[in-house]
């Protein structure tokens, strides 16, 4: 009897991932190149650990975190419409992809060079980005961060997340052997850890193009503006939602940086980059659902049970794991971490099933195309993290910061389940922008 029900719960199990082939593949390729990115992205953290001093790594990690910001203000919505809406438009991909990066290129690159001189004006060679190499790669890598987001939207849009998975991994190797040679040259500054990101993306994309055979290359074209400009509201719409459900995760590592010190900073960033490298899966699974359901909506409510299943699941085993061996990775990081540290980060992990529940619930506002409608809940749900983690840090420094954003998250984790709830039973079939192919993809 117990075998005969484990085979039958096999072979439910096999029948259901097979109804999800176009998500378990796609999520799948994400998922493994988010893991072999994991693995490299250790080794490169821990490199970057070890020989540059805790003040240094404070510093760097605090202006990648900004460049990842500036990154998200200047994409504008545009990587996500290409992620749902590519797949709308055959034959015309290229075109629409060029003219989303062109623009988005040029506001990530405007918004950087406002915030070098800023803080140049402000504070001075006081202040995070201290000479004009540094302002040099942080304003190249913000735009080519943003061109990097657009291109492996776009892989993601057409269903080709493979592609997405060779450019992640490149972008590891490449960083990881970067940043050896310049340790090696001499150089343990935070201007060379920036140098060492902005040539890893760079050469990460001639590595793509050359073993996909021109895989990056077909992805641009003649700029489409008209087509772009067609779709304006659902960009506007998209950024909303996007810089409303991201920003404070990106900005956490600089307000560290800002509230506590560079050092206490140093050793925040070894826990957070497990957590955001951990976040990456479920947000994979989430963001593949988009294309999936737009190309098969009848089965959008099974394709969302696998993704949220597992998404969780996956979520609850990482924050067991640092909940259990937070200081162990510390020390593997730099001996000196679980000294500054202490036990303070060993609640982070749990902020996980908070953002899993987050991200789905963002990608069912997506499928439903109620964007801006989600968009203030989530400003909401950000404003509670950050005002709940600058409250924990001034109460009780880095333990008192983690313990009132993981609070936060969870909070909107529990909204973000009743919403889920409820939100389900509109996605199949009662949106007309899950129509199928004959929906115009210009409805307002």
């Amino acid at each position: 009897m117990p075998i005969g029900f484990v085979r039958a719960a096999i072979s439910r199990l096999h029948q259901s991932l097979q109804k999800s082939a176009a998500l378990v593949m796609n999520s799948g390729a994400l998922a493994t190149g988010t893991v072999a990115t994991a693995g490299l992205g250790f080794a490169y953290w821990w490199l970057a650990a070890r020989l540059l001093p805790p003040d240094a790594m404070g510093v760097a990690s605090g202006l990648l975190s900004m460049m990842s910001l500036v990154t998200l203000l200047g994409e504008g919505g545009l990587g996500t419409l290409l992620t749902g809406e590519l797949v709308r438009h055959p034959g015309k991909e290229p075109g629409l992809v060029t003219a989303a990066a062109s623009v988005g290129a040029a506001m990530a690159v405007g918004l950087a060079v406002l915030f070098f001189v800023g803080q140049t004006l402000l504070m001075g060679s006081t202040g995070s980005i201290d000479d004009w190499s540094a302002g040099l790669a942080f304003v190249i890598g913000c735009g080519l961060s943003n061109l990097t987001i657009m291109g492996d939207q776009a892989f993601v849009g057409i269903l080709r997340s493979s592609s997405k998975t060779i450019r992640l991994v490149l972008f590891a190797v490449f960083k990881l052997m970067l940043l050896a040679a310049v340790a090696a040259l001499g150089f343990t500054s935070p201007t060379a850890l920036l140098w060492t990101w902005v040539a890893g993306l760079l050469a990460s994309w001639i590595g793509v193009d050359l073993l996909t055979r021109g895989g990056a290359r077909h992805l641009v074209g003649a700029p489409d503006f008209k087509l772009l400009h067609m779709h304006r509201r659902r960009v506007r719409d998209h950024y909303a939602l996007d810089v409303a459900l991201l920003t404070p995760a990106l900005v956490m590592p600089y307000l560290v940086l800002v509230l506590l010190s560079p050092t206490t900073n140093a050793a925040f960033v070894a826990i957070w980059m497990l957590v955001s490298v951990a976040s990456l899966i479920p947000a994979a699974m989430a963001m593949v659902l988009f294309p999936v359901v737009r190309a098969s909506p009848k089965q959008s409510r099974h394709d969302i049970l696998v993704s949220l299943t597992a998404s969780l699941l996956f979520s609850l085993a990482c924050a067991i794991f640092i909940f259990t061996y937070s200081q162990q990775i510390l020390a593997v990081f730099n001996p000196t971490y679980p000294r500054i540290a202490g036990s303070s980060l060993s609640l982070l992990g749990f902020s996980l099933l908070g953002s899993t529940l987050k991200f789905h619930a963002c990608t069912l506002a997506r499928l439903t195309d109620r964007m801006l409608k989600a968009a203030p809940w989530f400003a909401l749900g950000g404003l509670l993290e950050l005002c709940l983690a600058i409250l924990g840090a001034r109460l009780g420094g880095l333990q008192g910061l983690v313990v009132g954003w993981t609070l936060a998250v969870s909070i909107e984790g529990v909204c973000a389940a009743l919403w889920l709830t409820s939100a389900a039973k509109l996605v199949a079939g009662t949106d007309p922008v899950l129509q199928g192919p004959t929906s115009s993809p210009f409805q307002t």
